[in-house]
């Protein structure tokens, strides 16, 4: 029986990982990274301050998602979000479902990802 816990952990384990390749690998795709990057601020905010500010909302995802293909002014300081039409709302949907994940369970918003 040990066995087959430790295949099921290790499953998982390998899952979180793939999941976490494919949003990247996502955004790579999408030219995400030519403005955000995972955990350091560039011309936008990063994924994970992305994350926690909107972490626990139920409506990130459809929230984040829209802004992706919409664009935004004035969230994240004078540089606003052009829209990126070049993402479908499928993948546009997929990007905001992995860039919510990158939320730690039980995480505090910084400074500078609280909502005004």
């Amino acid at each position: 029986m040990k066995f087959i816990g430790l295949i099921t952990a290790g499953l998982l384990v390998s899952g979180t990982a793939n999941a976490a390749d494919a949003g990247l690998n996502l955004a790579q795709r999408s030219v995400c990274l030519a403005c955000h990057q995972v955990d350091v601020k560039r011309v936008g905010p990063s994924f994970r301050d992305i994350a926690l500010r909107y972490a626990g909302n139920e409506g990130a995802v459809e929230y984040v998602a829209r802004s992706i293909r919409n664009g935004s002014r004035g969230l994240w300081g004078a540089i606003p979000m052009p829209a990126q039409r070049h993402v479908d709302p499928a993948t546009a949907k997929e990007l905001a479902e992995w860039i919510v994940s990158l939320a730690p369970s039980g995480g505090e918003p910084t400074d500078d990802t609280k909502q005004p």
